[in-house]
């Protein structure tokens, strides 16, 4: 494929997920506070919708990663900037309660169809095993989707309020996005479902033999299902915590906005390397450095913005290492059905994360909370390890 028009793909790809994200995941960021103030709903239940929403995403993930992989991805995703717009006109016109969480759960099946794991499925599908650094760069695009969608979302609640927010949001998904699918993407041509490899298949060059295929993929959804975990609950919890660590509101506040930033510097330093190591490396790093900043929390060391920029070059570089991972160890073909499986467990975890991170804060405290994190982290680091001896990566790859 000519660079430019790969470039085009990437490009496009990569708006539509910044405003999928600001349309859906980072909503009630902005939205939940001005909802339970203008409606009387319980705040639990506003805010509660995005749990909802992940909890769907999770349960209907599996089938979106088989209709990629069988029909490609350009109309799985152009269906899901419908979804959105739906879920999003249903949130703006709710006259209920209900109705409210049920637009989630039609949120729930858009961002299934058409946040990370789709778009990583699609580049997967249309450029085969050379979609690592088309990965690397998305994960670029879709670091700046808070802040971009975070001010936006802050100034039209200001000028139109709740509810022409989300009908805004709505018909960016219709006029923009949409337009960005169908125009944009190639056309791809149906295929029947990847048969599952024999035991006795010899692999590609670069892939985990089909006899270990079964393990390593325990282990790798283990691993990054104990990422989520950590990054859904302290995401949500870090304020009060740092808090709870003696610092003022402000302080805990300006820490934590060191996170956004080193996510993206850690991406930019990954994609200034070229994809010259095994993505299983990148892995590796993630975990470290995540665990390396919850270690140091968890022990009171001064410098907390030493801890947080290794926690979020981390988190950074973990969000490319979950696309290209999969595909580095089992190759192109079935992509979209494995990564599907791998989100099912991600996305459920983030959606009860949050509460209960709520329980071990009223149980143990913020200390004892890092500390489970931290313990988490550390064993996160031993399953890399043990991904390492199970998949025999090799030291290096071409993109």
């Amino acid at each position: 494929m000519p660079r430019a028009r790969r470039h085009r793909i990437i490009a496009a790809l990569g708006i539509a997920q910044i405003l999928a994200y600001g349309a859906s995941f980072y909503l009630p960021a902005i939205l939940a506070r001005p909802v339970a103030a203008d409606t009387g709903w319980p705040f639990a239940w506003v805010i509660g919708g995005l749990s909802l929403g992940l909890l769907v995403a999770g349960l209907a993930s599996r089938q979106v990663g088989r209709a990629i992989d069988r029909q490609g991805g350009r109309p799985v995703l152009a269906a899901s900037a419908l979804l959105l717009a739906l879920g999003l006109l249903m949130l703006a016109l709710a006259p209920t309660l209900p109705v409210f969480v049920a637009a989630w759960v039609v949120l729930g099946l858009g961002m299934a169809a058409g946040l990370y794991d789709a778009a990583f499925s699609t580049l997967a599908r249309i450029f085969g095993a050379g979609a690592r650094s088309a990965i690397t760069t998305l994960t670029l695009w879709g670091g700046f989707a808070s802040t971009v969608c975070w001010p936006l979302s802050a100034y039209l609640v200001e000028t139109v309020g709740w509810r022409g927010t989300a009908a805004a949001y709505a018909a960016i998904e219709l006029v923009l996005v949409l337009p960005l699918y169908l125009f944009m993407l190639p056309g791809e041509e149906r295929r029947e479902p990847t048969a599952k490899p024999s035991e006795t298949a010899a692999p590609v060059a670069g892939e985990v033999p089909a006899a270990r295929r079964a393990l390593t993929f325990a282990i790798l959804a283990a691993v990054l299902t104990a990422g989520g975990t950590i990054s859904a609950l302290l995401s949500v919890h870090v304020i009060t915590i740092l808090q709870a660590g003696g610092l003022s509101l402000a302080a805990a506040v300006g820490l934590g906005a060191l996170i956004g930033p080193a996510q993206v510097g850690g991406r930019v330093v990954e994609m200034s390397l070229g994809g010259r190591h095994h993505p299983m490396w990148t892995l590796t790093a993630a975990v470290v450095l995540i665990a390396a900043g919850l270690v140091l929390l968890c022990l009171g060391l001064p410098l907390p913005a030493l801890a947080l920029v290794s926690y979020g070059a981390g988190n950074g570089i973990w969000s490319i290492a979950r696309g290209t991972v999969p595909l580095a160890l089992f190759g192109p073909s079935g992509y979209a059905v494995l990564m599907g499986r791998l989100a099912t467990p991600i996305l459920v975890v983030q959606a009860v994360a949050p509460s209960v991170g709520a329980v071990l804060m009223d149980e143990v405290g913020a200390t004892g909370t890092l500390a489970v994190l931290s313990v988490l982290a550390i064993l996160n680091v031993a399953g890399v390890l043990a991904l390492w001896l199970c998949s025999r990566a090799p030291r290096s790859s071409a993109d």
